[in-house]
């Protein structure tokens, strides 16, 4: 069973019970404010794709990592969370997102960097037409050539979620 210990706001530190010990993870108090946006596509995100993507990164920051979350109007239409890797949870969210209907025009939230392109490529085959990740990854350079090839707007945050 796992339950959080500690969550007054001046505790800088996050205190969670975990079989057989204790897990210690900074407490994330992170807003908005504190990203440092940066489109790195050559497609930038329309103003409704904008406040979707900061939307859905909102929510995203309250997810288990690895978390992926989805939105569309300003509504969560999936989310993958707790998984081993970024393409497993991304794959949960995608699908809740394809079984509610939602197939076009949604937007995407990382609360860590992709390690390598193919969240990006798997998104587009399900109508991901922007995304926001921290960035920071060795091979952040692959993911933005291949939203550049599929039209997809990404922005960098600078800011990483880390949810356990």
């Amino acid at each position: 069973m796992t339950y959080e210990v500690s969550r007054n706001k001046e505790d800088k530190n996050m205190f969670i019970s975990v079989n057989g010990g204790l897990l210690v993870q900074e407490t994330d108090y992170a807003t908005v404010q504190d990203y440092e946006f940066n489109v790195v596509t050559d497609k930038k995100p329309t103003e409704s794709e904008l406040n979707d993507l900061l939307f859905a990164m909102k929510v995203c920051k309250h997810v288990k990592s690895n978390a992926i979350t989805l939105a569309k109007e300003m509504r969560t239409v999936g989310v993958g969370a707790g998984q081993m890797n970024r393409v497993g949870a991304a794959h949960i969210a995608l699908e809740q997102a394809k079984a509610a209907g939602f197939t076009k025009h949604i937007v995407m939230a990382s609360d860590a960097f992709f390690p390598f392109d193919d969240v990006v490529k798997m998104a587009h085959q399900y109508g991901v037409t922007a995304i926001i990740q921290p960035g920071g990854s060795m091979r952040d350079q692959d993911s933005i050539k291949v939203c550049n090839e599929l039209g997809i707007s990404m922005i960098f945050t600078g800011k990483r979620h880390f949810r356990h």
